[in-house]
């Protein structure tokens, strides 16, 4: 797989008016093809193996918040970056979900070719999924590379992204109760 990745990236650089047998780029192929397979990684994941049984029993059942967690994805339109921060939230229904695991959910689909709103869904549905949670909650806010580098070149434009299911999506209080805790509503 990295020998064939490499020789597009090669391709790449051939397409681009570059000599890719020049000092610096000797093995930028290599690299580049490495750097990808890397930020991709969360193709090679599943929910099982990332939640690995960390499932434990809880009679809470109050809101439980994972704000801040930061979050580097590749747009799925230019191949380029986002990056930003997620803050999910749920409430139990008889099981709580080892802290860790909800960063790592959201790095599984983080690292894949995405759209933001996209992302949001997944990683709402995937918890929903994991914990049969009575309400799920992401917002994710991210700066897009594509629209910073490329295009419209606008530098400080953040793009924020929500998905509500359950309690979040039915009571106004509960979604309100979430957006002032990670510090979006007053």
């Amino acid at each position: 797989m990295i020998e064939d990745l490499s020789q597009h990236y090669r391709e790449i650089l051939l397409g681009l008016g570059e000599d890719p047998t020049r000092e610096g780029l000797l093995d930028t192929p290599k690299r580049a093809a490495k750097a990808m397979q890397y930020l991709c990684h969360g193709y090679g994941q599943t929910l099982d193996e990332i939640v690995n049984g960390a499932l434990f029993a809880s009679d809470n059942d109050e809101m439980v918040i994972v704000k801040d967690i930061e979050l580097y994805s590749l747009c799925e339109h230019h191949l380029l970056p986002f990056i930003g921060k997620a803050h999910v939230a749920y409430i139990p229904t008889g099981k709580v979900l080892g802290l860790s695991k909800v960063a790592r959910i959201v790095d599984m689909f983080a690292r894949r070719l995405q759209i933001q709103e996209s992302l949001t869904r997944q990683i709402a549905e995937a918890v929903q999924q994991v914990t049969s949670a009575a309400g799920v909650a992401v917002v994710i806010e991210a700066q897009h590379m594509c629209m910073m580098m490329r295009g419209v070149e606008k530098q400080n434009s953040v793009m924020n992204t929500s998905v509500m299911l359950g309690a979040f999506r039915a009571s106004t209080n509960t979604r309100q109760e979430f957006l002032q805790l990670i510090g979006r509503s007053k």
